[in-house]
Parts: C-alpha cells; structure tokens; sequence
C-alpha cells in the first residue's frame, strides 16, 4: 500500500483536536497501541517482579517481550542487552557512574558540541569527580555539522569514552556514527552513543554500527515516557552496577534495581508494535533490500517501517526547509541542500533577524502551531553559534503522522507572525 497519512494518524488518538504538532522533537504524541499496553498491563498483569501467582508470571511475560522487541529494534544480538529507565538522561547519568570506575586521573572522555545536554553534562561530572580531561569536539558552525578533522585530532588524545550523538536535537544534522565508532575503536576508546533524536525517524542496527553503548527514549517514537539502554553484553556483563544488595546480579536486572515503570515499559512494547504495523501496511518497497541484508520476523518488519517512514520524512523536511526560506529574514542553521536530505532528521531550527524566537514560539503557539524555542537542552550549539543571550532558535520539528497541508498552513502562519 502506498504512504497515507490520513490512515497512520488515525492511529494518534490525540491528533483529533484543532492544533498542529510541530514540537515533536521534545516528544510524540503517543500511539493506540502503545496506549492500549499500558491499558491492558494495569488491568490485567499489574504486579511486581518474580512472583510465584498468575498476575506477576504474566507481567514478567510483557516485560521480557519488551525487551526482546526493543533488542529487534535496535538490531542488538540479545534481549539481555537492553536495560530500560526513566529516560536517556537518567540512564546516561546512571552508566557514566558505572564507566567511571574503571577512569584514572588524568585520562581524556570526547565529548562534541552538536551534542544534547544528556550526553556532555554526565561526562563533566565523570571528569570533575575522577579528576579526566574533557575533550570537546567542535563544529561547522556554517554547515551544522560536525568537525570531523577537530574529532580525529581529539582521537590522537587516546579518549577512555567517546560521547556523541547519531542525530541533534536542536539542528537535525545526523552524525556518521559507524565511521565515527570506527574512528574512536581505532583509538582505544569506548563508544556512548545519544540516539534519542534518530530513533523516531530511521532504522537502528547496533551491531553494524559497532558501538558499545547506545541510548533512546520512546516517548520521542510514539511510546510513553520511558528509556532504553543498549549495551554490548560482554561490556554489560564485566562492569559493575550500582544497584542494592538483593537485586539479580545477572543482565539486564543488574542494572534496571528497583521496582521498574512496568507500565511504561509494556508502552515501549506497544510503540514497537505500532512500528511494525507500519512496516506491514506501507514497506513493500523496502522489504526486498532488508530481506538481502538478513533481516526477518519481527527485525525486518521493524526495519521497514523506519524506512516507510524515513521516505515520507524526506518530503516533509524538503518541504519544510523551503516555506522557511522563502519567508524574508529567516535563517535555517543546519543542512539545507535538498541534494543531502539523508544527513538530516526534519527537525528544522531558525532564527528571524531582529525577532525574539521566544515571542515567535508564543504566537505561533495562540495559532494552534505548537513549536519550541531556545536552545532545547543543546546549550553547546547555542553558546558555540552566539545565540544564547538572542534566545536561541525555534525548532519545528515534523514527525511521520504530520501532513504537507500542516506545514503549508504552518507557513502561512510564520509569515504572518514575522511580518
């Protein structure tokens, strides 16, 4: 079946109000399915961990699902590579503890300036309290990109922990993360990828990617407010978890101590069941090319709904990047050649001369146009671009359930507000 939005936002219970959901960077509007999960875990299997009664054998069922979807997803080679949390930021704080164990004084973590808080600020607190070197990894402030000659400089430093991000939050570039890996390996260093802002709008294969860590969210793909931590198992396995004495000693339990959001992890499980209708419904045509790449079940339809999804996106952001640019005064900062589309998510960040983005943000928000400003927890981008202290920028950011028609209207709207 060819794309149709009209069918895919049916599936977005909220979508059915006057109100146009561009602030999908911070988090999606959450799936049927996913909604349905969580409904079915509270009524039906509601209990805690590892109880000898029908109710917790039955939650201990959704969960271990969950984790084996969520290692489909990602493509990792097991489900006891996946540990869930709160969200990226809890988790990263939570494993950057972990890693630091093994840090001596004086050692050197990568960190980059594209990257979101979540993956720079855990890594200052590592080096404040082991007494590392912080190295920072800057940017093509005219392209939004990284600088990939500064990152093989600080790769010359022998980094223990190189931190960055497979897609920004703020500029929707996307970082060429398994050359990048393979750069930071050659090096010595371990390898901490922030997936968070990928994850809603391309396929993941963590095994092809190399990578030692990687870390999303799911209310950024359609699920609720949840976290998902990839590791390899032979790293999960041989580091040592802060957890409380009673907790299994065995992967994934080790690092997820504590009564989990069992709830919110049954949602996870929802959202990647969403995922796969997808790939059903519209991925006829990419089924073939990951079928030859030795997909199958549940990982190929995965896989092809990302790639469904991907091809619609490429028209929203082309789409997007030209209402902006005809509008007078308006700069994008980030990719804008058409000819490079598949080195951007469509989040699309700007800057008006001469206007505020904060006011800009509230009267498209009175408009029904929900939008963010400022610099969306990518404080490095802002502080390296001088736009701090100018309130940083607006972001737009269309998701797979938005429709031309919106960013047509959207337009409209912008240059009313600029005007």
């Amino acid at each position: 079946m060819t794309y149709d939005v009209n069918l895919v936002r049916q599936q977005f219970p909220s979508l059915d109000r006057p109100a146009v959901f561009l602030d999908n960077p911070a988090g999606t509007q959450i799936a049927k399915p996913s909604l349905d999960r969580i409904n079915r875990y509270l009524l039906e299997c509601n209990a805690n961990h590892e109880g000898r009664f029908e109710t917790s054998r039955r939650s201990d069922e959704v969960l271990y699902e969950a984790h084996a979807a969520m290692a489909d997803f990602l493509n990792a080679s097991r489900p006891e590579e996946i540990i869930f949390g709160n969200n990226m930021t809890t988790l990263t704080l939570h494993m950057s503890r972990t890693l630091a164990r093994n840090l001596q004084p004086g050692d050197n973590i990568l960190v980059t300036r594209l990257d979101h808080d979540a993956n720079i600020s855990p890594w200052m607190l590592v080096a404040e309290d082991k007494g590392c070197n912080l190295l920072w990894v800057d940017i093509d402030v005219e392209q939004g990109k990284l600088d990939l000659d500064d990152f093989a400089r600080a790769l010359d430093r022998k980094p223990k922990i190189a931190a960055f991000g497979y897609a920004s939050n703020l500029l929707g570039t996307v970082n060429p993360v398994k050359m990048l890996t393979k750069m930071a390996h050659d090096a010595g260093a371990l390898v901490y990828i922030d997936a968070v802002q990928y994850a809603p709008h391309g396929p993941i294969d963590v095994q092809d990617i190399g990578c030692d860590f990687l870390v999303c969210s799911s209310y950024k793909f359609f699920g609720p407010h949840a976290g998902a931590l990839y590791g390899k198992y032979d790293r999960l396995s041989e580091l040592k978890a802060y957890k409380v004495r009673p907790a299994s000693n065995e992967l994934p339990y080790k690092f997820e101590t504590g009564t989990q959001n069992h709830e919110g992890i049954a949602g996870v499980l929802g959202a990647l069941e969403y995922l796969q209708w997808l790939g059903m419904q519209f991925g006829a045509g990419q089924v073939q090319a990951w079928r030859e790449a030795g997909f199958s079940g549940r990982r190929l339809e995965l896989k092809v709904g990302m790639s469904a999804m991907q091809a619609y996106e490429k028209e929203l952001s082309r789409k997007l990047i030209g209402i902006v640019q005809s509008i007078s005064g308006t700069r994008i900062h980030g990719v804008t050649d058409l000819d490079h589309l598949d080195e951007r998510v469509p989040t699309v960040s700007f800057t008006v001369d001469g206007k505020d983005p904060e006011r800009i943000a509230d009267e498209l928000g009175r408009l029904g146009f929900y939008v963010w400003n400022g610099h969306n927890y990518a404080l490095a981008i802002v502080e390296r671009m001088g736009l701090l202290d100018a309130g940083g920028m607006v972001r737009i950011g269309p998701v797979h359930y938005n429709t031309l028609d919106e960013l047509e209207r959207f337009g409209e709207a912008l240059e009313k507000v600029v005007k």
